[in-house]
């Protein structure tokens, strides 16, 4: 599955496997392992103001059940996913997804479509396969007190 295709709106709905979950506003499923992916959940928390996106760590049952959904390996957490509007989003136009929607200043980062996709996910796929070098986490990321509404598992 390429960044913004579609299998089939909302078809995780009609997918066995995939766990039921409120779907009503926009999902970001991370590697709840990884340092830099959960800093990357904190910098969302922080900046969502709006209180919009739920995050979802990819080593939960439906984390791991969305993946295979996607046709994307369970256990190789290489992409996160955005799941907005009923459509999955991977890579690069996931994250641009993501800031777009906090707003200004982050929102000015959708400049970066002016690069051709294909360099836009190399540039994810870089950081995506260096990004343990930053560390990894002996546990997959909690909720802090006062966000449990923002996390799903």
């Amino acid at each position: 599955m390429r960044a913004g295709e579609v299998r089939e709106p909302y078809g995780w709905r009609r997918d066995p496997a995939v766990p039921a979950f409120p779907d009503d506003r926009p999902v970001i499923v991370f590697d709840g392992y990884c340092s830099f992916c959960s800093g990357w959940a904190r910098f969302i928390i922080k900046h969502d103001k709006a209180r919009r996106f739920r995050l979802l760590p990819a080593q939960s049952p439906l984390g791991e059940a969305l993946f295979r959904h996607f046709q994307l390996d369970p256990h190789d957490y290489t992409t996160s996913i955005l799941i907005a509007d009923g459509r999955a989003f991977l890579k690069a136009e996931g994250i641009l997804r993501i800031f777009e929607a906090l707003g200004l200043p982050w929102s000015l980062i959708r400049a970066g479509r002016l690069l051709p996709l294909a360099w836009r996910d190399r540039v994810y796929d870089l950081i995506a396969r260096n990004r343990f070098r930053l560390g990894r986490r002996d546990r997959c990321y909690l909720t802090e007190k006062g966000d449990e509404d923002r996390f799903l598992a």
